[in-house]
């Protein structure tokens, strides 16, 4: 049996964003007020969903899973990354960045599968109405979360255990400020064919189908407004489904400049902002276009702050 002379790499470096240390602390600074602000919102409407028997609805009850799936996907990275930045040595274990990268892909695929499912349930809203309570019962809105995290969790099992099964026994510096299949791909001193082919497999059988499951699924609903004839009736109409509509927006139009953009040696700045864009800052907005554009949100809002007050 021939023995290998290469030493297996025990952690990772990163390179981060900041290239001095006065930006890495102007970053600090403005990152923690967005990690703050994350927390907060996200756990705020987890807190008014599950206290607020207005909102004990499906439509609310997926919205309350996306925003802890949000406060869970961000606190992955945040922490590490706010660390990074006013430290001198940017390392990560190889457990460490094994783990960071399982809940990072698992908690994305379940907030892409999670947005999907609330596509639907928008369209069974808006297209039929009548029947709404008899298709969305309180047990497929279950069975549908369930669904949407077992699969999340068990593509990332696969696609964690295929990439740090790979040899790492050269260079040991990550190009970016997480564990992500690009960079660690381009670390490896293995043949990365399978592990590309499965991430390719997984992007295109849960990424685009949840994206095609939207898209359809908006188009029914377009459709189906356009067919009201009243103007209030329309607005109305589209106005249970603009904030969501909102959301899918900014989180796949960030997803696929990221993972459609042809392949390069290394990330560039447009890669990193858009990078962060997607790990910091949609998990800040979504709470916040939930609560400013709707109006149930709101007002249940306003009645739990009312009623802090007066004890």
């Amino acid at each position: 049996m021939e023995v290998s002379n290469e030493t297996r790499i025990r952690e990772f470096i990163f390179t981060g964003l900041a290239n001095s240390r006065i930006q890495g602390f102007i970053f600090f600074v403005l990152f923690f007020f967005v990690y703050v602000i994350t927390v907060v919102g996200n756990s705020g409407m987890v807190a008014l969903v599950c206290n607020t028997s207005q909102l004990q609805t499906p439509m609310y009850c997926f919205l309350g899973c996306l925003s802890m799936v949000d406060l869970c996907y961000s606190s992955v990275i945040a922490p590490k990354m706010l660390a990074d930045l006013v430290s001198r040595v940017k390392s990560i274990s190889f457990i460490g960045c094994a783990l960071q990268f399982f809940f990072f892909a698992a908690l994305a695929a379940t907030e892409s599968l999670l947005l999907s499912c609330m596509s639907y349930d928008r369209y069974v809203a808006i297209c039929r109405p009548l029947h709404y309570s008899l298709i969305m019962t309180e047990k497929k809105s279950i069975g549908l979360i369930l669904t949407a995290t077992s699969i999340g969790f068990s593509q990332s099992s696969v696609q964690t255990v295929c990439i740090f099964s790979l040899r790492y026994c050269g260079w040991n510096q990550i190009d970016h400020f997480y564990c992500e299949v690009p960079p660690l791909l381009k670390l490896s001193c293995s043949d990365t064919f399978s592990c590309d082919l499965v991430t390719i497999f997984f992007f295109c059988s849960f990424g685009m189908a949840s994206m095609m499951i939207i898209v359809v699924s908006y188009l029914l609903i377009v459709s189906s407004i356009l067919g009201i004839n009243s103007t209030t009736g329309r607005r109305k109409a589209f106005s249970t489904c603009s904030s969501h509509l909102t959301c899918v927006c900014i989180f796949y139009g960030t997803t696929l400049f990221i993972y459609l953009r042809p392949p390069s040696r290394s990330f560039d700045k447009k890669d990193k902002v858009a990078s962060v864009f997607y790990t910091m800052v949609i998990p800040m907005l979504n709470p916040l276009i939930y609560s400013l554009r709707n109006q149930e949100v709101m007002k249940a809002l306003k009645t739990s702050i009312r009623c802090s007050s007066s004890l």
